[in-house]
């Protein structure tokens, strides 16, 4: 869009979040559910790279079954669900502890600073383009699309990229 303001430079893991948990929202999650998804699936994917790059190793394979639980897929990955200790839902951070809502909110506004609403913004509008039931097959290759660049190697582990919100705005699976 001409006229559009200078773009945001921010690390990958905050766009993954905030964009999980607008996926969410509208999937029809509610807010705190939402971000709490946004997170835990960012964490995932954070860690999956993390692993190939050689960052961290693999986690070892138990043979016991795991226990089942009730789960929510969000952009292609089944996230276990768990309750707080007022018996709200979120997202299961691992080992049945649930991820808070608040903490996963300051980090967004401090990773975005003034530009969150604006970000969130354009990360709806893209969503909206879309049925809720098709954002889980499509809505990672659109993160793809208008993810920040870095290196594509450890050097880019944590690295800011330019997030242009025009390129968000055009995304396309």
């Amino acid at each position: 869009m001409p006229g559009d303001p200078a773009p945001v430079r921010v690390n990958r893991a905050p766009v993954l979040t905030l964009w999980a948990t607008v996926v969410a929202e509208r999937m029809g999650h509610p807010p705190d559910l939402a971000l709490s998804l946004g997170s835990v699936v960012a964490s995932t994917a954070a860690r999956a790279k993390a692993r190939r790059l050689g960052i961290i190793a693999d986690a070892p394979r138990t043979a016991r079954e795991p226990a089942r639980r009730d789960t929510v897929r969000l952009l292609g990955r089944d996230v276990a669900l768990t309750h707080d200790a007022d018996g709200v839902v979120l997202a299961d951070a691992g080992e049945g502890t649930p991820a808070p809502a608040a903490p996963i909110a300051a980090y967004l506004a401090k990773a975005f600073g003034p530009r969150l609403a604006e970000v969130r913004a354009a990360m709806q509008e893209l969503a909206e383009r879309h049925l809720p039931e098709d954002l889980d097959r499509v809505g990672f290759r659109l993160y793809e699309h208008f993810r920040p660049e870095v290196p594509a190697d450890v050097r880019g582990w944590g690295a800011k990229g330019t997030l242009d919100l025009a390129k968000l705005r055009n995304a396309r699976p």
